[in-house]
């Protein structure tokens, strides 16, 4: 996925959904060198992918078996995580109302096959550049202007989502609630400049571990932040959570007025595989839950609930 913040850094993912091997390979040979492409055969594997690696642009062939093009695309723009996902037709179906009801239903473009391929690399080129600039325009309300993290209210968005998700899939769902050792502290110490850096650092740090598409860092308030993990177990979360404790030691920020030394974090961390009589707010209170008992038992720590 690109990340409309710092596009260089990342290669934008191509989703290719066609039934044909002959399709795919052409496909790939035209697009893997500037793009990561994956590729689906059939209706629901380009469903389940989609929702699972968000890409930032599906081109999506419309005679398959079971489920067509077109239903496929319905399904895609009825559903909140890959609604905003741009859908490209590349079909040898030339009919006018072909195409008329594939734009109806949200695609952005329809391309007949045969095709050249270098008109369809310049038009795809195209679509990905105005999705940056739409994503980025859109990311300005959700983003910490301090730290670049996800703000509050994008999190108070994204977690009632992510929950029903895992509800339906059946999948884990883990969340990291992290703090600031001795913040206020340092702050005074410091001066609040140099708190900032602190903040950025940690952030920074966070964002270079967390890779997935679907895992985001969250600035919850103040010193607060939270990392949603979807799709993740407890021991995969326990495990990226000692990552986070120790990559921040590393960082060895001075901290004179922690019996520490350095800026340290507490974690609290828990996982959930939602039940249909949980409520979405139950994941956010085991986590606090557990980072107060970090904090209680000495602070610079995970503990897990």
């Amino acid at each position: 996925m690109i990340d409309p913040i710092n596009p260089v850094t990342t290669r934008a993912t191509i989703l290719v959904v066609d039934d044909t091997p002959a399709n795919i390979e052409v496909m790939h040979a035209m697009l893997a060198p500037d793009y990561e492409v994956l590729f689906a055969t059939n209706g629901h594997e380009a469903l389940e992918l989609a929702a699972k690696t968000r890409p930032d642009l599906i081109l999506l062939d419309i005679i398959m078996p079971e489920m067509n093009g077109h239903e496929v695309c319905q399904r895609l723009k009825s559903d909140v995580v890959t609604k905003d996902i741009p859908i490209v037709f590349v079909t040898a179906m030339a009919a006018t109302d072909s195409e008329e009801k594939g734009l109806r239903l949200g695609a952005i473009d329809y391309i007949v096959k045969p095709f050249s391929p270098a008109v369809v690399k310049a038009r795809i080129a195209n679509h990905l550049e105005l999705k940056r600039y739409r994503d980025l325009l859109a990311d300005l309300v959700w983003i910490d202007g301090l730290t670049g993290a996800r703000n509050r209210r994008y999190f108070d968005e994204c977690l009632p989502r992510e929950f029903r998700r895992a509800m339906r899939a059946h999948l884990p769902l883990s969340l990291m609630m992290i703090d600031v050792d001795y913040f206020k502290q340092y702050n005074d110490q410091y001066g609040h400049l140099a708190g900032d850096d602190c903040l950025k650092a940690i952030v920074n740090t966070l964002t270079q571990l967390l890779r997935r598409p679907a895992d985001v860092v969250f600035r919850y308030g103040g010193e607060e932040f939270v990392c949603l993990l979807p799709d993740t177990d407890a021991n995969g979360a326990a495990m990226m959570a000692e990552q986070v404790l120790n990559r921040c030691r590393k960082l060895a920020v001075e901290h004179k007025l922690s019996p520490y030394g350095i800026v340290t974090l507490s974690i609290g961390l828990t996982t959930l595989m939602p039940q249909p009589e949980q409520h979405v707010s139950d994941l956010v209170e085991i986590a606090d839950q557990a980072l107060y008992r970090a904090k209680e038992e000495g602070r610079n720590r995970l503990y897990v609930l």
